[in-house]
């Protein structure tokens, strides 16, 4: 029966292409957070981590988890050496046993009578460790690959003694690693896990302090990573922030200050002193964090706190007798229309707001801060780095060093101008924005003929 002509027609439109699915938002936040981990993964890998961690972490029912994350660690080529502790497994058992725990400057006074509950509790929270580290995981939809957990008389120990007049009996502390042994097993691909305890040339077991064995191993293995898993987020700040970033100098004068006996204390000293003795990095995290290990990791800023040597660098304010200096490293770009072209007299009246850094003596790099507290924003600006000292990591302090000022001036937003480095920025998470997005005495200033990109960051 033909269609009434009275009565509109519905003509749905058939299309040749299948509906094209549009992506979950978990999806489209796993894409580009998985490829920006890539470079961490290629760099990981063959690479020797140290990572330390409590008998409070052992306890915790996070504890799957965190095993978790170390499985994957290992399934992507990192060499894992992990030193455990026992603190709250012996307390228990010394409690059950009726027994008082004593201690000394934070470290535990082990006489005769109480070392059979130190060893009883280490093997305990080994035992946990090692179950949790062949179990398969729930979600795993094929065969997962086995690691194999080995471990040993790896630490040669001697008693502490008497300090401040306060025999430590069997407390010692690390006389020497095994390395070669440890690496050997590193090699057959094994996960290295190694206690508090260690061993005397007399055959005597000594209790030691799971921050020292941890670091004395690091070192001996020249790790690339040194990681503490404490009960703070990190070093924190006065607010209570994180402080992502420090160098060997500025963390060992917070330690000093540190409470006695704290997390900070002992972990942040042990750090400094595997940074000096030749450990890459190392980094303090949070233990209650679910994946903190992973975010610290393999995100760009991290979610604790790193540690890194000085050596020979220093970043430090300008002066007006740094202008000659300035003017050496940013004159080149200049030419070459990298940086814009600043005469002597505008560097001299705006010397207060650059940073130099420093190469035993020499100055080798330099930025610039230039706020607009109306927008609440800052231009990061004159980012220059001696050629012969670029690929070393320069740069990017300065820029550090430039976030962290404008931050204390209470600033949210970086920007930057670059006619020649947009990929460097994008890097370190800027992201293109328009001229208009600039404040409006900023734009005042826009120099269209030189058509400089703009990109900014989120403080």
């Amino acid at each position: 029966m033909p269609p009434d002509p009275a009565l509109p027609i519905s003509v749905t439109p058939v299309s040749s292409q299948p509906p094209v699915a549009q992506p979950s938002t978990e999806l489209s936040a796993f894409v580009p957070s998985f490829r920006a981990s890539a470079p961490y993964i290629h760099a990981f890998r063959g690479k020797t981590f140290v990572v330390c961690f409590g008998g409070e972490v052992v306890a915790d029912e996070t504890f799957p988890n965190f095993i978790a994350d170390l499985n994957l660690l290992a399934s992507l080529g990192v060499r894992l050496v992990l030193v455990h502790g026992a603190r709250p497994q012996v307390e228990k058992l010394l409690e059950q046993r009726g027994m008082e725990s004593r201690y000394h400057k934070g470290i535990r006074i082990t006489d005769e009578s109480q070392l059979g509950s130190v060893i009883g509790a280490s093997a305990r929270a080994r035992a946990r460790i090692e179950a949790a580290l062949s179990m398969a995981p729930r979600t795993a939809s094929v065969a997962p690959v086995h690691n194999r957990v080995t471990g040993g008389n790896f630490i040669v120990a001697k008693p502490i003694g008497v300090v401040d007049g306060v025999d430590m009996k069997y407390s010692g502390e690390v006389r020497r690693i095994d390395a070669q042994a440890i690496n050997d097993c590193l090699k057959d691909g094994d996960i290295v896990l190694m206690s508090n305890l260690g061993y005397s040339t007399s055959g005597d077991t000594y209790n030691l302090t799971v921050e020292e064995v941890a670091t004395q191993t690091a070192i001996a293995l020249r790790a690339s990573k040194l990681i503490f898993l404490l009960d703070t987020p990190g070093v924190l700040e006065a607010d209570g922030s994180v402080m992502s970033t420090l160098y060997t100098r500025e963390a060992s004068a917070i330690a000093s200050k540190a409470p006695q006996a704290s997390d900070v204390q002992f972990f942040l000293s042990a750090a400094v002193r595997a940074c000096q003795k030749g450990v890459g990095r190392a980094h303090l995290i949070g233990r209650k964090s679910d994946g903190a290990i992973l975010q610290e990791l393999f995100t760009r800023d991290g979610i604790g706190t790193m540690i890194s040597v000085d050596s020979l660098d220093n970043l430090r304010p300008a002066t007006i007798e740094d202008v000659g200096a300035l003017l050496s490293i940013i004159e080149p770009l200049e030419r070459q229309g990298v940086l814009v072209a600043r005469p002597r007299a505008l560097i001299e009246r705006e010397v207060e707001r650059f940073f130099l850094a420093e190469h035993d003596g020499q100055i080798i790099g330099c930025a610039a801060l230039y706020p607009f507290p109306e927008a609440n924003k800052a231009e990061l600006a004159c980012l220059a780095v001696n050629p012969d000292y670029r690929r070393e990591g320069y740069g990017e302090r300065l820029m550090k060093a430039i976030e962290k000022a404008a931050k204390n001036q209470g600033i949210t937003t970086l920007f930057v101008l670059t006619t020649r480095t947009a990929a460097w920025f994008l890097e370190r998470g800027f992201t293109p924005a328009k001229i208009t997005d600039l404040p409006e005495k900023k734009q005042a200033l826009y120099n269209f003929e030189r058509a400089s990109q703009v990109y900014v960051k989120q403080l």
